[in-house]
């Protein structure tokens, strides 16, 4: 059973040694070592992980809970795309919109034409996410206190506040800035217990939002994997795109991450998850089963299992009474040596099994029933070894997992006030702490625990297959573990989620609304059409400065909005290229080779504002197809493109020895053209260029 190994006299010898380098290293030492209630985690053999239980993409049956899409189209030209969960029971028929959640939706800016590739993704709501009410903000502010206190009882007529802005204000780092300003400069003025009180404050919020970012993504890719034949809203690289963007919200660099490389991302997480799934499902099911325990997963709605449930029988109780229980990954004590389970009071089920142990239909022949009792809940998606949640016969076991963590962040960040990187002797101590504790697998690691009880959250939300009772149970249980007093229970999430949609849709349909922001977000857009990138970075930092009171908009006009539409469509087509010459080896084999044309033909017609990283794009593909059309396009395209990167491409593919004397023809033509032209040239280009004309 893990406890807060950390005493106080030991706590106030580091204090008191601030200077001392040796001291919270060994603080740090003792805490890992006190904590680790578990060994450290074995490395499972691939061999014996099988695919169907790691969460593989799977057709949603017509029985299981899926999703439908929403749209409804905003003034000024956009569209609101909201993700419904029906929450189907195949003994019972749907009855109408109560049987519905609205989960997550998406604001798609079109420009008001039928044209995709100037659509841009912009905010995103997860609809049970909601602005808190002053009695949540007043807990909020309270040191040290972790539970949840009161639940928001309606959320009024206001509209609900977005988890993500997709495509924000090119502001830079001034938001980091911001944060090192007003925890180093500004709050260093109050005392402990005000400093205390506002960071305490700012890290709830801060879980909060992480919270239903979590919630955001599972449900993202609970719809993303449901049946190809269901008509989709989405499209598959912009469900891709919100997922990318959702993940990257905690990474310190990553709102500078290029769209181009978003699916990588998407590609390098979903490996991720499914390699920490994979093992911890095979760790939990092999120390259960090795302890005489059943083993039982729960299936999203798009068929993955990211969280199971352990279960004893209650026949094995008595029999079991003198066998020595190991605990390690399960982190819950012997139950054979529990009178309460001799006697249990709580929530069972009857489940029968085959002379083999294997669970079977009830008119199965020969089929024996057995009573099972729920022990723990634990999630599969925690990194070393499987978290546990829920603890049906202590709930203070999962409490103090949830804090211990928790409590020693606050004390040394909003109590001490020390930095990781303002504080040698600290920062010493903390990367020993780190280490340790994530080599041995403990699960104290508070962003994956927050990331794992809303996937639980949601699970309990969508499920129809778990009954009434258990689910009830497993939501109070879970309710009792919640830290945040910003949080609210499930009954009230889903009321708010209804209310909140019909909120949106109301604040869509106000001129001053929606549509208002969204000609706002344009015209803020508009400066990168106009301004160079040294004068916004002074409109960043007036901005900063101001505490957000001065933001630089553009007065909207035709031609302006002209200009938008041909960034956002050659940006789409940029992005479209660079993606194919990163992962393409012949694109006329492996790429979409109609898109392909359709961006290089584009490029070459209106690519003059283009990036460098295009013009290398473009130099590649030309490098490794052999279509004529494809590579007559290229080389158009790097001539159309008005930097000197582009004919300093352009003269490498003429200077290759490779390059055919027809290829070097149509390159020499269009060097000797930009430079007639004034294009922008590089002086040792240009002399170069000048020489091929004399010839």
């Amino acid at each position: 059973m893990l406890k807060l190994p950390v005493p106080m006299d030991l706590i106030k010898y580091a204090i008191g040694k601030k200077n001392s380098c040796f001291a919270w290293i060994f603080l740090a030492f003792f805490l890992s070592f006190a904590l680790a209630s578990q060994a450290q985690v074995p490395e499972v053999p691939t061999t014996q992980i099988e695919a169907a239980k790691s969460g593989e993409d799977t057709p949603i049956p017509d029985t299981m809970s899926d999703f439908r899409v929403e749209k409804v189209r905003v003034d000024g030209g956009a569209d609101i795309l909201t993700i419904f969960a029906r929450r189907r029971d195949p003994r019972t028929p749907l009855s109408g919109k109560e049987d519905e959640i609205p989960l997550v939706s998406v604001l798609r800016d079109t420009l008001g034409d039928k044209t995709s590739d100037n659509d841009q993704l912009r905010y995103v709501w997860m609809l049970t996410y909601t602005r808190s009410s002053r009695r949540q903000k007043l807990a909020a502010l309270v040191p040290f206190l972790y539970t949840r206190t009161v639940n928001k009882k309606s959320s009024g007529t206001d509209s609900p506040p977005p988890v993500l802005d997709l495509k924000p204000p090119d502001k830079g780092p001034f938001d980091k800035i911001f944060n090192v300003v007003f925890r180093k400069i500004l709050l260093s003025e109050f005392s402990v217990g005000v400093k205390s009180s506002i960071l305490q404050y700012r890290q709830n919020k801060a879980d909060y939002r992480r919270s239903a970012i979590a919630k955001a993504l599972t449900v993202l890719s609970a719809y993303q994997t449901q049946s190809p034949q269901v008509e989709r809203l989405f499209g598959e690289s912009e469900l891709k795109d919100i997922q990318s963007r959702l993940w990257l919200t905690d990474k310190t660099m990553g709102w500078h991450m290029q769209s181009e490389n978003l699916t990588r991302v998407f590609d390098k997480e979903i490996a991720k998850t499914r390699d920490i799934r994979n093992q911890n499902w095979e760790l939990l099911r092999q120390y259960s089963e090795a302890q005489g325990l059943y083993f039982d997963p729960l299936e999203m709605p798009d068929g993955s299992a990211r969280h199971a449930l352990v279960w004893a029988a209650a026949a094995d109780i008595e029999a079991n009474k003198d066998k020595k229980f190991d605990s390690r990954f399960l982190n819950i004590k012997n139950p054979w040596k529990d009178s309460n389970l001799v006697n249990w009071k709580g929530y069972s089920q009857v489940r029968w099994f085959d002379e083999n142990s294997r669970q079977v239909a009830p008119d199965t022949p020969d089929a024996k029933p057995r009573t099972l009792i729920p022990l723990a809940l634990y999630g599969l998606d925690f990194p070393k070894i499987p978290a546990l949640l829920v603890d049906f016969r202590d709930n203070r076991n999962v409490k103090r997992r949830e804090m211990s963590g928790r409590i020693l962040h606050d004390i040394v960040g909003n109590v001490l006030g020390l930095g990781q990187f303002s504080n040698l002797p600290y920062f010493l101590g903390r990367v020993s702490y780190d280490y340790i504790t994530g080599k041995r697998g403990m699960d104290i690691n508070q962003a994956s625990r927050l990331r794992s009880y809303s996937q639980l959250k949601l699970l309990l939300t969508l499920d129809t297959e778990l009954d009434q009772n258990f689910k009830q149970e497993i939501a109070e249980r879970l309710e009792y573990a919640t830290l945040n007093p910003l949080e609210n229970d499930l009954d009230v999430e889903a009321k708010l989620a209804r209310q909140q949609y019909e909120n949106l849709l109301a604040y869509a349909k106000r001129p001053d609304g929606l549509p208002a922001q969204l000609e706002k977000d344009r015209r803020e857009e508009m400066v990168k059409l106009v301004h160079s990138s040294k004068e916004r970075l002074l409109y960043s930092a007036a901005h900063f400065f101001s505490f957000g009171l001065y933001t630089k908009r553009e007065k909207s006009t035709p031609e302006l909005m002209a200009k938008l539409d041909l960034r956002r469509q050659l940006d789409s087509h940029e992005r479209n290229l660079r993606e194919i010459a990163e992962n393409s080896a012949k694109p006329e084999v492996d790429s979409d080779v109609e898109s392909l044309t359709r961006s290089l033909r584009f490029i070459s017609e209106n690519g003059a504002a283009a990036k460098e990283k295009t013009t290398r794009a473009l130099a590649k593909i030309f490098k490794i197809t052999d279509d004529e059309e494809m590579r007559s396009l290229c080389v158009t395209g790097l001539y159309r493109i008005n930097n000197s990167e582009a004919k300093k491409q352009l003269l490498a593919i003429y200077s290759s020895s490779k390059t055919t004397e027809n290829w070097r023809n149509l390159c020499a033509h269009y060097l000797k053209l930009a430079l007639e032209e004034g294009q922008q040239i590089s002086s040792r280009d240009a002399h170069t260029i000048a020489g091929i004309s004399a010839n």
